[in-house]
């Protein structure tokens, strides 16, 4: 029995399908490519263990949707693991060790306050917003003037609307029976 060959759909100016090349990118070479950018935040890493020419993968990242997400989802993923390992320096330092002229060492643990800075910078609407939680009380308070002012605008819309018809009767705009305007919704020109 003879194998179908698998076909892919082209990007073209017209979609088109076409039977799959060996050089074509396979499931396993997009997901081995997703991986590696994942694992590094490194496109040019990636193109290199997954043997892909960057311009061939950037132009698969254009025209492939599906493959787009995965790419921006594995940049996420590698931000995140990349976040966790600068929170835990921030929490934990780093050991160094430190060479005296006698040739003694001595380890100390050094602590980078510039990245915790910059963690707690990015992340502080986050945390105030976590922080700010309102209590049952104060939601319903907020509730009832939402609602106040929702009625209150309710009623200036009303009364909006009413001036609007009263001045279009004092004008002599407003529709009355027999009105042969009225017939055709209002659209036939003013020739009076």
């Amino acid at each position: 029995m003879a194998r179908k060959k698998e076909m892919t759909l082209v990007a073209a100016k017209k979609p088109q399908l076409k039977k799959r090349a060996k050089r074509d990118w396979s499931k396993a070479k997009a997901a081995k490519f997703l991986g590696v950018v994942a694992e590094t935040c490194n496109v040019s890493e990636a193109c290199r263990r997954s043997r892909v020419p960057m311009t061939v993968a950037y132009r698969r990242r254009k025209m492939d949707a599906a493959f787009r997400a995965g790419w921006a989802e594995a940049i996420a993923i590698g931000y995140q693991r990349l976040e966790a390992v600068l929170l835990d320096r921030a929490f934990n330092g780093t050991e160094k060790v430190i060479t005296r002229k006698d040739g003694s060492e001595e380890r100390v643990r050094e602590y980078p306050n510039h990245i915790a800075l910059k963690l707690l910078q990015m992340h502080r609407a986050t945390a105030m917003e976590a922080d700010s939680e309102l209590a049952p009380e104060d939601v319903d308070e907020i509730r009832e003037r939402l609602v106040r002012k929702l009625q209150r605008l309710k009623k200036r819309n009303e009364e909006e609307k009413q001036r609007e018809a009263e001045r279009a009767g004092l004008r002599g705009d407003a529709l009355r029976d027999g009105d042969a305007r009225g017939c055709d919704g209002g659209a036939a020109a003013k020739d009076i």
